[in-house]
């Protein structure tokens, strides 16, 4: 995945399209990142006014989705009406091709428009879900997803869901290590855990001495994956008991305690693999799974392949 190209439209959202630009458009190639094909395009290759009080001159008419690896929709504060037909022509032939369709916030109206999401599972900003279910019945809505794929088209949730996406995209493409470095250039989270209704009408995480600092306990525990750490331990650290820990953790990341670690535990070894030519018992020693079978496991069911498949892949 090294050209993507990102489909401009009116009144599309400035944050969405900043994402599409900070994840693929920026050259960091000096931190070992790929330099990526960043084509904006609009149906014309005329200027596209974003909201709020934006506007952007594209490079490219349609002809830049031509080849492009995968194409990226920002949403919109409304999603659009009918769509032109020059681009939805664009979009079915670039699907029809096998080149990648993702589609942020509200951008999985444009794809639902084109009928690129009949049949297929997708999801939208949790205040659009039902609108998207009510005017394209063929289409699966699930309103509480992150983000969702679908055989090669993708859809996100508003806003820093789209973030999630993006980096989801990179990590399946290029690797672990490049998406983390992306991500702490964004000073964003490599891998979120969660829902989209972890956000709505959430409460502030409760902050002062009776609250247990989240934060400095999860660093304690990355430091020490190799050991066989329990909630127990994590809240001892935290000097609170586990059921107390367990709730302001919930609070502070949106997922259990087990399940980030699990997590974690997965992304350091996609590291090592990606890096290392440890054997692969070893990588599940270090990363805390004791038993390579368990690692496995967990790596399918996550990862969607095997460790020995990924290393194949994204080795060095």
């Amino acid at each position: 995945m090294r050209s993507v190209a990102l489909l401009l439209h009116d009144g599309m959202s400035v944050l969405d399209y900043s994402v599409a630009c900070w994840v693929w458009g920026a050259d960091r190639s000096h931190a070992g990142v790929p330099r990526f094909d960043l084509r904006l395009c609009s149906v014309d290759g005329a200027p596209v006014t974003m909201e709020p009080a934006a506007r952007v001159q594209p490079a490219h008419a349609l002809d830049g989705l031509a080849d492009a690896d995968l194409i990226v929709i920002p949403g919109a504060g409304v999603p659009q009406g009918p769509l032109d037909g020059r681009l939805a022509d664009a979009l079915r032939a670039a699907a029809g091709r096998g080149a990648d369709l993702a589609a942020l916030c509200s951008g999985a109206f444009v794809l639902a428009a084109a009928g690129l999401l009949d049949g297929r599972r997708a999801t939208t900003h949790w205040l659009l879900a039902g609108r998207l279910a009510e005017a394209h019945p063929d289409v699966t809505v699930d309103p509480d997803a992150l983000f969702v794929a679908d055989r090669g088209v993708w859809t996100s949730a508003g806003a820093t869901a789209g973030i999630d996406l993006c980096l989801h995209l990179v990590r399946l493409a290029h690797g672990v290590n490049v998406a983390n470095t992306i991500a702490r250039h964004l000073v964003a989270a490599g891998h979120r855990d969660g829902a989209q209704a972890q956000y709505v009408a959430r409460p502030v995480p409760a902050t002062g001495s009776a609250a247990p600092d989240i934060a400095a306990t999860q660093a304690w525990a990355l430091e020490r994956l190799d050991q066989a750490l329990t909630v127990a331990d994590l809240a001892a650290h935290a000097r609170t008991s586990p059921r107390t820990f367990a709730r302001h953790f919930a609070d502070y990341t949106g997922t259990t305690p087990a399940q980030w670690l699990l997590h974690a535990r997965i992304a350091r070894a996609q590291q090592l693999l990606e890096s290392t030519t440890l054997p692969i018992d070893q990588v599940a020693a270090r990363c805390g799974f004791g038993v390579t079978a368990l690692l496995r496991r967990h790596f399918a069911r996550l990862i969607g392949t095997s460790p020995g498949r990924y290393r194949r892949l994204y080795g060095h």
